[in-house]
Order: C-alpha cells, then sequence, then structure tokens
C-alpha cells in the first residue's frame, strides 16, 4: 500500500523500539584481539602508526590478554616478532619460539582464553616474504613443509586455532595432513581464505617488521579486483579441511564477505586490519569524526555483511563501548 498506510518512521520512535526491531546486533563473542609479542621483560613499545597498539613481551602480553579477556573478548590471535630472522624463517618453527612461548605462559595464566596464531613466515624471513625465496621467485610447495612444521609448533604449545595466512597453494591440506598424523586433531584451522594485496596492511607492517626486502606480495596475494576469485579460494580451503574461513582486510572486501557468507556452511571470520584502524584513529585525533562511533559503525558493518568472527584492534576499546 502506499503513504500513509506504510510509516516507516513508526518503528525509529524511541531507542527502545530501534533496539526490539534491530536486525543485526555485535557483541563482545563477535571480537578476536590481536596482540604483537617479543622477546624481552616487561617491554611496551608503542606502535607510532597505531595508536594505543604495542609490541609486548610475554610478561606484559599475559597481563593484556587477561585484561581482555576480563571484558568479555573470548579470543586472541598472537604475531611473533623474533629476535633472529633468516632466508628460512627458522624460528618460525623453533618450538621455543617467541609464539610458542608466549602460548603456553597465556594458557598457564588464562586457560579459557581461545588462543589463534598466525601461521606464516614473513615476519621471520630476513626478505620479509612470506614463503621460501629462490632466485627471487617465491616457492609455493618448499614453503608448505615450513608452515606445517611451524603449526605443530604451535599446537603443541597449547593454541587453540593456527591461522595460516600465507596465501600459498595447498597449505591448508599440509597442514591438516601434519596436525591429523601427530595427534593434533582436535586443532582448528582458521585459513585466509581471501586475503587481498592491499594497501592497508602497511600499519601491520611497521608493527611487525615485515615489510617485503624486494618486490611485493601480488604473486601469492589476491588482486582487490577479483571477487569470484576470492569465493574459489574458499571453497578450495573448505574442501582441504578448514574449519574457520577468513577474508582480508573486512571494510573495503564487505561484498566478498556477502557473497563467502552466503555461499559456505562454516563459520566466516574477518580482519579489520591495521589500515582500517589507523585511519580511524588519526581522524578522531584530528576531531574530524567521532571515533567511537565510527569505530562501532564500521564493526557493524562488517557483522551485518556476514562475518561471525571479528579480528581488530578496536576490540576492547568496542567491548567498553558494548558494555555502556
Amino acid at each position: 500500500m502506499s503513504f500513509p498506510t506504510h510509516r516507516y518512521r513508526r518503528l525509529r520512535q524511541s531507542e527502545g523500539i530501534l533496539r526490539m526491531v534491530r536486525e543485526t546486533s555485535l557483541s563482545t563473542d563477535d571480537l578476536i584481539e590481536p596482540f604483537f609479542v617479543c622477546e624481552g621483560i616487561n617491554v611496551r613499545q608503542e606502535i607510532s602508526s597505531m595508536p594505543g597498539v604495542c609490541r609486548l613481551s610475554i610478561n606484559n602480553l599475559v597481563a593484556e590478554v587477561k585484561a581482555a579477556y576480563a571484558l568479555g573478548i573470548p579470543a586472541v590471535i598472537l604475531f611473533g616478532i623474533p629476535d633472529k630472522k633468516d632466508e628460512l624463517g627458522s624460528e618460525a618453527y623453533n618450538p621455543d619460539g617467541i609464539v610458542q612461548r608466549a602460548v603456553r605462559e597465556i594458557k598457564n595464566a588464562v586457560p579459557n582464553v581461545v588462543v589463534i596464531t598466525d601461521v606464516c613466515v614473513d615476519e621471520y624471513t630476513d626478505h620479509g616474504h612470506c614463503g621460501i625465496v629462490k632466485n627471487g621467485k617465491i616457492l609455493n610447495d618448499a614453503t608448505l613443509d615450513i608452515l606445517s612444521k611451524m603449526a605443530l609448533t604451535h599446537a603443541e604449545a597449547g593454541a587453540d586455532i593456527v591461522a595460516p595466512s600465507d596465501m600459498m597453494d595447498g597449505r591448508v591440506q599440509a597442514i591438516r595432513k601434519t596436525l591429523d598424523e601427530t595427534s593434533h586433531q582436535e586443532t582448528i584451522i582458521m585459513s585466509y581464505a581471501a586475503k587481498y594485496a592491499s594497501a592497508f596492511y602497511g600499519p601491520f607492517r611497521e608493527a611487525a617488521g615485515s615489510s617485503p626486502q624486494f618486490g611485493d606480495r601480488c604473486s601469492y596475494q589476491m588482486d582487490p579486483a577479483n571477487a569470484t576469485e576470492g569465493l574459489k579460494e574458499v571453497f578450495q580451503d573448505v574442501e582441504e579441511g578448514a574449519d574457520i574461513i577468513m577474508v582480508k582486510p573486512a571494510l573495503s572486501y564487505l561484498d566478498v564477505i556477502y557473497q563467502v557468507h552466503r555461499e559456505v556452511n562454516i563459520p566466516v571470520a574477518a580482519y579489520n586490519v591495521s589500515g582500517e584502524y589507523s585511519m580511524v584513529k588519526a581522524a578522531a585525533q584530528k576531531g574530524w569524526v567521532d571515533g567511537d562511533k565510527v569505530m562501532m559503525e564500521i564493526l557493524l558493518s562488517i557483522k551485518r555483511a556476514g562475518a561471525q568472527m571479528i579480528l581488530s584492534y578496536f576490540s576492547r576499546e568496542a567491548a567498553k563501548f558494548l558494555d555502556r
């Protein structure tokens, strides 16, 4: 029927009515907080391009994880910053490496928090790429063995979820096979299934010290123009045994998140990446936007697009906002 029979503003008259008819809701259960862990004791190094985010030694990391969990955030993801790097990223699969020790300490202090570990060698290689390099070329198949070793040491340390972010073909299958053959059948794989070669990663690379020393990552990360290819990557990872799939970045790829959510029957995660975080922080510091409102609008849009889990540096700020 025509106006005035249907007056949609009737359902917008008050906050109470808005709450009753709201289609999408955000809660702390949806949030995963990323952390950067480094060597040392009592280290808290601010990251200039990511206000409020620090590199943390293990003792400070544990304290921060406790604080996040106390706010209702159920999970964290860890990125390691080693003291030593080499061409093979051998510290990535050192059983006594920085992430492996961090996992053990977190699980000892906060046993119920879900610990996710990033599985990629870019932070551990002296060339900064996500795979083994030979004659200037990133080798796919040779990298799979290293990724599998890395994932296994994380599982042995107590990680609940391993998250391969390298974008090498076949890595989910290789990791699943390794975990299953070593009695780690219960370890979950969260695959960065559709990870785009994005300019939004800049602040992260400062934080992790993982910028490529030559070239770029366009030969293995995805072309931002391609949505259908993202679905192909997702379907392949599901077939290879991924338990959760991820789209990264989130904000510029809401259409991909939506399509993936519609097409797959396993949980979908999205990464609200460093550049998305830093833009809001910078604009809020200038007084150009209301940082809290923009933060919540962004996170809600990611949830509305279909993500059931959101990795975000805003996690604790959002948790406090949701608790008001």
